[in-house]
This record gives C-alpha cells, sequence and structure tokens, in this order.
C-alpha cells in the first residue's frame, strides 16, 4: 500500500472554500463592508452558536474547546457570547430576515446546566427569535445529559438533536479521550426518544484508535437497534493539533493539503501515522460502506457521503444544506466561522482576546476573506458533490455557468477513475466516489490553492 493511503497528519475533511489559510486579518474591511451592506436578495440567513467547554479533551480534537474553565468563566463567556449576537442583530446585512436556522455546536453544548441553557437562549431570542425557524440542533455529549435539561431543549424550541456517541465499546471511548460511557449512551438516548425530538441524529466515527470489524460490525448492529432518524459517520483524521498527532508516530513531511491535490497518490512525502494505532483509508472506506449497507436493509437512504436518513421526505439537515447552497450565517464565539454577503470570516481564536473585543463593544472579528464569483461557483459544487449528485440546471440559474463543460477536465478524470458519472443535466457519484469524495474536492481547487495548507 502506498503512502497514499495510510492516514497522514493534516486536513482530510473540506468544510469550506477557498481553504482557510487563505483567510486574513488583513482582508477585515471586506468583513465590515459586508456587514454593513444590505443582504442579497432571497439569502437565508442561519446562526451558529459556539459552546467551547468540556469535561475532555478528545485526543482527536483541534476545535477550540476549553475543560478548565469555572463557573464564572462561563458566566463571562456567556455575556460576551450575547453581546456578539446583539452586535450582530444591529448590523445592516439582517435586513427584514429571520433566522432559517440555529445551530448549537461545540465544544460540547450539553455541557451547560439546564439553568444556564435557558438564560442563553432566552437571551438570544430577544435578538434572533427562532419560533418560525427550519431547524434548531444542538450538539450533545451523551454523559452531559440529564432528563430535565432534554425537557428543557424541548421546551426552548431545539427540532433536532445530535448524539456525539463515536462508538459503542468502552474501552475505545477511553483509548479516544471520549468523556462519556456506553451506559449513558443508552440512558441519554431513551431520555431523548420519550421526549419525541422531531429528529436525533447520532454520530459514528469509524477508524477510532483501537477500532476492528468485529467492534465496528457491533457498533452498527446498536445504532440501527436504536433507529434514529438519521446517521451520521465521518471517517477519523489526524489534524495537527491534536493529541495524537503530537503522539504518534511520524516518518516524513506532510504536504499542506491534508490528502494532496489529487486523487492518484501523485503527493509529496508526507508524515505517515503508524498504522498499528491508526486505520488506513481503505479499511475506513470499507467500515463506511458496510455500516451504509446495513442501514440501507435496514430502510435509511444516503443524505451523503456522511449521513443516512431514515424518511428522506421528513428528515432534513436544514443547516448543511443551507449553507452548500449558499446561506448567510453569523459564526458566535470564540474561533467560529461565519459568511455574511459573499465574504468568508472568522472570529479571533484566543479566549482574552474574544472576551475583550466584546468589553469594548466591538466584533471579535480574526480574519476573513471575500470570495470572488468563481469562487462562489466552486464551493458551492464542492459541497454539493458531497450530497452524490450536483444538478448542473441549479448553477447554470444562479451562476450562469455549465459546470458540466467548464470542468470537464476533472470531471472526465474522475469518471475514468471510476469515482463518478457524467451527463449533460447532472454528475452523480458512485459508491467509491461517495466514499472518499473529500479526497476529490481537491481537484477543483484553484492551482494556488492545492498546495497550500487547508487550514
Amino acid at each position: 500500500m502506498t503512502d497514499q493511503e495510510k492516514t497522514g497528519l493534516g486536513n482530510y475533511f473540506v468544510a469550506n472554500y477557498p481553504p482557510f489559510s487563505a483567510w486574513k486579518e488583513s482582508n477585515l474591511p471586506d468583513a465590515h463592508a459586508a456587514l454593513n451592506a444590505p443582504p442579497r436578495p432571497g439569502t437565508p440567513l442561519g446562526l451558529y452558536l459556539h459552546i467551547p467547554f468540556c469535561r475532555k479533551r478528545c485526543k482527536f480534537c483541534y476545535f477550540r474547546v476549553y475543560t478548565d474553565k469555572n463557573a464564572r468563566d462561563v458566566e463571562v463567556y456567556m455575556d460576551a457570547l450575547l453581546k456578539e449576537v446583539e452586535l450582530y442583530r444591529q448590523k445592516p446585512v439582517v435586513g427584514d430576515r429571520t433566522v432559517q436556522f440555529v445551530y448549537f455546536g461545540g465544544g460540547t453544548p450539553s455541557y451547560l446546566s439546564a439553568a444556564q441553557l435557558r438564560s442563553l437562549c432566552e437571551r438570544v431570542q430577544k435578538h434572533f427569535p427562532w419560533n418560525q425557524a427550519a431547524e434548531v440542533t444542538f450538539e450533545c455529549e451523551p454523559g452531559t445529559l440529564q432528563q430535565h435539561k432534554l425537557e428543557t431543549l424541548k421546551q426552548l424550541g431545539v427540532t433536532r438533536l445530535s448524539l456525539g456517541i463515536e462508538n459503542f465499546n468502552d474501552t475505545i471511548l477511553e483509548a479516544n479521550g471520549r468523556a462519556h460511557l456506553s451506559a449513558e449512551i443508552f440512558r441519554a438516548y431513551q431520555w431523548a426518544r420519550d421526549l419525541h425530538f422531531t429528529q436525533i441524529n447520532i454520530d459514528l466515527i469509524a477508524g477510532m484508535v483501537g477500532e476492528t470489524w468485529d467492534n465496528w460490525r457491533d457498533c452498527v448492529r446498536k445504532t440501527i437497534e436504536l433507529a434514529p432518524e438519521s446517521v451520521t459517520i465521518y471517517q477519523m483524521e489526524l489534524p495537527y493539533n491534536t493529541v495524537f498527532s503530537r503522539e504518534l508516530n511520524t516518518i516524513s513531511p506532510l504536504p499542506t493539503g491534508g490528502e494532496g491535490p489529487g486523487v492518484r497518490g501523485d503527493a509529496a512525502p508526507r508524515h505517515v501515522v503508524d498504522p498499528a494505532h491508526v486505520a488506513d483509508w481503505p479499511t475506513k472506506r470499507a467500515w463506511v460502506d458496510y455500516a451504509f449497507a446495513e442501514m440501507a436493509n435496514a430502510g435509511y437512504s444516503v443524505s451523503s457521503a456522511y449521513t443516512m436518513v431514515r424518511e428522506p421526505a421528513k428528515t432534513k439537515f436544514v443547516y448543511r444544506d443551507s449553507l452548500w447552497h449558499g446561506a448567510d450565517m453569523f459564526g458566535t464565539g470564540v474561533a467560529s466561522f461565519g459568511h455574511v454577503n459573499g465574504v468568508h470570516v472568522q472570529n479571533v481564536d484566543r479566549w482574552e482576546h474574544y472576551v475583550e473585543r466584546l468589553h469594548r463593544g466591538e466584533l471579535p472579528l480574526g480574519r476573513a476573506m471575500r470570495v470572488a464569483p468563481e469562487q462562489l461557483l466552486r464551493r458551492e459544487m464542492m459541497l454539493q458533490l458531497k450530497t452524490g449528485r450536483l444538478q448542473a440546471d441549479y448553477f447554470r440559474t444562479k451562476f450562469g455557468t455549465d459546470i458540466v463543460g467548464a470542468f470537464a477536465d476533472g470531471w472526465s478524470q474522475l469518471q475514468e477513475d471510476g469515482f463518478l458519472t457524467v451527463t449533460p443535466s447532472a454528475i452523480e457519484l458512485t459508491r467509491a466516489g461517495l466514499l472518499q469524495v473529500d479526497r476529490l474536492l481537491p481537484t477543483f481547487f484553484e492551482p494556488e490553492h492545492r498546495s497550500t495548507r487547508y487550514t
């Protein structure tokens, strides 16, 4: 097996375009100009709230999270977060829009107490009511949930719970630094089911350290038995700045584009993690393929490269699909990402800087990038490809571009490799393409972004 198929250090998952490393502090005037302009007609607006507290830091986590904050620190952060929401509400870019979606991400939003959650939500809704939102999502770590906390979330209008289960094996959970154990999973899930949340999503990770075929089959079986509305499966990656990335064996320098610019093993030498610790990419793809096949047999359908849903007509991912179709979103909280009026923005990534800026009554923006029209096209095309299918008419209508012809070389290469099929009206991924779509996307990066660090 080539090094290209071993799990190397760096980002694999493509969440945005252009890469985050292209966003600069010097571009912040563009962000302020975008905020002070009226919204683009017909563009939905969403709100992301980053709750950066955790009981423990997972060994594969590279997000900005804190495990050492006391009750007073939490209060200080909540006050800053509410100030940021208030400042955004005053910006002309809001216009007369209401929020289409709200997303509580982390960290661990469910780390907060029921009283803290009620206070936070009631204060946020003074500026951005979500009683008419299509979706309110709340990420949960099972061990932080109690029945009364879930009752509070239901009362506050949360429609989709996303349970970060990741695995059902206690040994694997502990080895990867997860804070919860399996008994807490089943207890929390039953409470949530008894409260009749509209959608319960279970997150799994294929390829956690210590994973085996026998255990993975058991995880898939237990997931199907729980019968959640949706299941999201990520393949384990090893970004920089994680516990694992510091601990595991390395051999040679890594190209900064994660899995490299192409799909044919043509990347430069890279760090290669000892395969005794982390499964290689073909194994992880095989595990996801197995899970998708078993879930399909149980009545689930493919919603994206990562997600299966039980009832496609009823089970939606408004947050995901809105962003992948060009929605605006205010990303609030330390280090959060957002997008407004064609400009990518990210907040400062240090606690003290975040709190200080808001104490002064300033938005805590750290870097930004105005996205050119063709880049907006590429961004939507790559992100929507994760659903497994692109409709040419959508891009022709919105951007005035025939993506089949404009990117013919890329489609031809990927079709030759067996990853997709092309017709004049649509691009459709094969199962092989769906299982490794993030590895294929750099095919459509502009040349200047193909060899740069993603983050």
